[in-house]
């Protein structure tokens, strides 16, 4: 059984086993003890099964079952054996006898007190969350003995003294929860101080900025980007109020060839919370990769700011604002990368976003119509913009998955029928030879292949030369139920590669620094105010600890999934290999990504190598989870910065 439905039938056990317990102990009361009786022969099975399921889970992971085992399930299982041994006998007894009563405090204090107990687990894990703390414990064993109390309700003395120990155990685990988290986290590594980039002592980050000349043989590629207020228009004619670069959704595409410098010019006109440009999945320094407060100061209306970055890597990258970034992207203000070469044939860039409500395709809120002369090399690029992931299908032609996060795969097969589920911030590239005519002779003459979003929005329809490209929405496969072509994992797509600059280190290589992030919900402060927040490892920003490197550390990375929510994994400055998903290495092509889709209960182990000093944001990719706490900071020894840090989405 796989993680998530664990997590789901651990969530039933607690929930039948809450119900179960305080079912019985409310029928006592009210002197039904034949159902009193029956509800407690449940709830007794019900709270083995919810230890089964806790054991279950504890085998797929500790960070699944940490909170149970310590807190949850022993609160349970005292108080359910104490509440068997004093009211089992009684409920028999009672149900058995004619008119028989079992609304005696020593039937119902115990039955409830289970039932509470029971309801506290649930509490821990959904309210407190990841990982389970001696000031959890406390606070958890106070509101259970609390609740007891007052359903007791026993003399004045026992009363005082009760009431004496819950105040000293809660406040216990009241001081304890404002205890400090450490600052940083090392990863057990002591790192490379005499690494190059270091030497010298202290490295300002403002230092690491782009080169002001292109490569050899390349040229400047000059942009001057303006943030905006403006009404843009949809090809459907729609008039939506937008945030804009040069008054456009989405802004100019960027593109250069490898060795030519980019120089972008950003200017805000009146984005009155202020605007950067971050560079998605393009390893620029570290002072121009647009974070404000970490790397630079947020460029407010009448500022400017100019970018330089070396073009270094081919693929289809994008740009976007890092300033109330949550907001500011879902608004308008991002645009594509795209490094050259370019495909020798039709190169179409495909940005995906929910605009307005509408799902839009660069700015189309209808489908893209390209025509396209039989035989013709052509390259989709498609690009997620918006928070959450998105499914792909190409019907109509063969097709091959040539490029993931700007990274070519190796040895990628021939596809057809499936989906491609592309991450929040992530990119695809495919291609195929366009063909002449339908693959099937049945099918009715128009668009020979239709893109598709989700299973029902065709997005571009691709036609022969000579033919309508917007033909209607009946023809060209475009109506055809693509829901139940399976999924395609990328784990098991492509060709493996065992060594060389594609495999240059493997998951049984040695590690200078080893992270785990186990991302979850529960209360937590957010910038200083409290917040039912995404946490990592029980903290949100800016509380988490901040990862240290140095340069030329190797560093493994473990990320793990608790929550209920799909958490796109995204590190700046930095490529990572997948090593591991769930405990199984990939057997297909290297996965270098730049953005990694962690699903409920999914465990991923990743490594880069660290070359890219400076100091980085690492960061859910759905933006609002970000903005809610899910984001802490990658460090470098060594590099220092300026400004005030407070960045966190």
């Amino acid at each position: 059984m796989a993680t998530d439905q664990l997590m789901a039938l651990d969530l039933l056990a607690a929930v039948v086993t809450t119900a179960a317990w305080l079912g019985a102990g409310v029928a006592a009361a009210y002197r039904r003890p034949r159902l009193a009786l029956s509800l407690f022969a449940a709830a007794v099975p019900a709270s083995l099964a919810r230890a089964a399921s806790v054991f279950a889970l504890s085998r797929a992971g500790w960070w699944f079952a940490q909170e149970k085992v310590t807190v949850a399930l022993p609160l349970l299982l005292v108080t359910g054996l104490v509440a068997t041994v004093l009211t089992g006998p009684r409920l028999a007894l009672a149900a058995c006898r004619p008119g028989g009563a079992a609304d005696s405090p020593a039937v119902v204090v115990p039955l409830l007190s289970t039932g509470y107990a029971a309801a506290a687990g649930l509490v821990v894990t959904f309210v407190f969350g990841y990982p389970a703390t001696w000031s959890t414990a406390l606070i958890t064993v106070a509101l259970v003995a609390t609740a007891v109390l007052v359903t007791w309700r026993p003399g004045s003395v026992w009363r005082r003294a009760a009431t004496a120990a819950i105040l000293v155990i809660g406040l216990a685990g009241a001081a304890l929860a404002f205890l400090p988290a450490e600052a940083t986290d090392t990863g057990g590594g002591m790192g490379h101080p005499g690494e190059p980039g270091m030497r010298g002592g202290p490295v300002a980050l403002t230092s690491l900025r782009g080169p002001a000349a292109p490569a050899p043989g390349g040229t400047v590629r000059r942009y001057t980007l303006t943030a905006r207020t403006a009404t843009v228009t949809l090809s459907s004619g729609q008039r939506v109020a937008a945030w804009t670069f040069n008054g456009q959704v989405p802004g100019p595409p960027i593109t250069a060839a490898v060795g030519d410098l980019v120089e972008v010019r950003l200017r805000n006109a009146d984005i009155e919370p202020g605007v950067t440009l971050h560079w998605h999945g393009y390893d620029v320094p570290s002072g121009e990769d647009g974070v404000p407060g970490l790397t630079q100061e947020a460029v407010l209306p009448g500022q400017e700011f100019v970018y330089r970055f070396l073009a270094n890597r081919t693929g289809t990258y994008w740009y976007h604002t890092h300033e109330v970034s949550d907001r500011g992207v879902r608004m308008g203000l991002y645009g594509t990368l795209v490094v050259g070469p370019r495909t020798m044939g039709v190169d179409v860039t495909v940005p995906v976003h929910t605009f307005a409500g509408r799902l839009v395709f660069g700015d189309h809120d209808q489908p893209i119509g390209v025509r396209v002369a039989p035989g013709t090399p052509v390259r989709l690029r498609l690009i997620n913009t918006d928070n959450t992931p998105h499914r792909f299908t190409l019907g109509g032609t063969p097709y091959k998955l040539v490029s993931v996060d700007g990274t070519d795969l190796n040895g990628p097969g021939e596809l057809g029928r499936v989906g491609l589920r592309l991450p929040a911030g992530g990119r695809y590239d495919l291609a195929f030879t366009m063909p002449s005519a339908p693959s099937a002779p049945s099918a009715p003459s128009g668009p020979v292949a239709v893109l598709k979003a989700d299973d029902r929005t065709p997005a571009v329809r691709l036609a022969p030369t000579g033919e309508s490209a917007s033909a209607a929405p009946s023809v060209a496969r475009s109506d055809e139920d693509t829901s139940g072509w399976p999924e395609l994992d990328l784990t098991r797509y492509g060709t493996a590669v065992t060594s060389g600059s594609a495999m240059p280190f493997t998951a049984a290589s040695r590690f200078d620094r080893r992270f785990t992030l186990v991302l979850d919900r529960g209360l937590a402060l957010v910038s200083g105010r409290p917040m039912y927040a995404h946490t990592v490892n029980g903290r949100a920003f800016p509380s988490i600890p901040m990862q240290m490197v140095s340069a030329g550390d190797l560093v493994r990375m473990t990320v793990v999934n608790r929550g209920r929510e799909t958490h796109p994994w995204h590190l700046h400055g930095h490529r990572v290999l997948v090593l591991a998903r769930d405990g199984r290495a990939p057997t297909g092509s290297p996965l270098w990504l730049d953005t990694f889709d962690v699903r409920p209960g999914e465990v991923w182990e990743v490594a880069f190598r660290a070359a890219n000093p400076g100091l980085w944001m690492n960061h859910c990719h759905n933006l609002g989870h970000a903005d809610q706490g899910m984001a802490l900071h990658l460090a470098y020894e060594g590099v220092t910065t300026p400004f005030h840090g407070a960045h966190g989405g």
